[in-house]
Parts: structure tokens; sequence; C-alpha cells
């Protein structure tokens, strides 16, 4: 992994080391740079705080113990946010509030909550695909990521099909 703006190589290596899972498996780097692309898509029409949808790429499955159903990974991540965004994230009381809430909830399948906290979510569940699963607009929370042309091309990327090159990312996958 190599740090954006948003994403420190302090960031980036802390995480790397605490990752308990495939680094290149379904919840792993590549999962993480996939959301980020979509959230930085989806934020150019919601108006989302950039720098809490960035961070929450990295974070929100960070803290998994498994990648089969692990219930409290969302409170994991969220309480890792806590800890760390003085020193590593950089991040005011107000975007670490969001940012743990997104992290929080990020798997209860809710669609109301602050539009930044909507969009990392939509972020998420458009990378669905990677687990066969082709996101359906009933469960996204915004009208950008409800899109047909917004979950072709999300969708198409998540499951690795040519053509659906997304931003330029500051994770890159690698071998520890």
């Amino acid at each position: 992994m190599t740090a954006g703006r948003v994403i420190s190589a302090g960031l980036v290596g802390f995480l790397r080391c605490r990752f308990r899972l495939d680094w290149r498996g379904i919840h792993g780097a590549g999962h993480w740079v996939r959301v980020r692309a979509n959230a930085l898509r989806l934020a150019q029409s919601t108006g989302a705080d950039l720098t809490v949808v960035e961070l929450f790429a990295v974070l929100h499955d960070a803290c998994r113990e498994s990648d089969g159903l692990d219930v409290g990974h969302g409170a994991r991540s969220a309480e890792l946010v806590l800890e760390v965004c003085d020193d590593l994230l950089g991040v005011g009381r107000e975007q670490a509030g969001l940012l743990a809430y997104a992290c929080r909830h990020h798997s209860d399948g809710g669609t109301e909550a602050d539009v930044t906290v909507q969009t990392c979510w939509d972020a998420d569940r458009l990378d669905l695909g990677r687990a066969g699963i082709r996101p359906h607009p009933r469960y996204l929370c915004t009208a950008a990521a409800r899109r047909a042309d917004l979950i072709d091309w999300a969708y198409a990327r998540s499951v690795g099909q040519p053509g659906a090159r997304a931003h330029k990312s500051p994770i890159r996958r690698h071998d520890r």
C-alpha cells in the first residue's frame, strides 16, 4: 500500500500489521480500493465529506476476524476509529463521530443517516459483486448510488471485468 492525501503511510502500516485476514481476500485491500473509488465517485453527487469516506474505505473491515459472519466487526472498527483519530487519522471530533458511526453500522442494512454515512454505506454495498451479489437499488441509500449506470460500473469492477477502471488509488495490493 502507498499513501494518498487522506490515507497516510502511517495508517496503512498500522492497518497492515493488525489486519488478521488474507490481504488479497474478499475483505482485504482490493475491497478497500474499490470502496474508496465508489465513495469518491458517489461523493461527487452527494457532497459527502471526502476525508470521512476515504477513511471509511480502509477502516470499515479492518477489524474483521472472519470473512464469514462477524457480527462485531463494525463495532470493533468504530472503537479503532475513536482510539486512533487523533494520532493516525488527523480528523476532528465531528468527522471521527461520523466515521465511527458509519463503521459501527455499515453491515446493519440501514439506509437512513447523515449523507456522508449514507455515501460510506453505499460505497461498500456497491462492491457486493465480489461475493456474487448484484447490488439492488432498494438497499442503497442515495439517489446517486441507485443509478443503473453507477451500479453497472461498480458491479463490473467488483467482479473484475475489464474496462471498468477506477480512480487512481493510494492502495496497492502486494504481499506482506
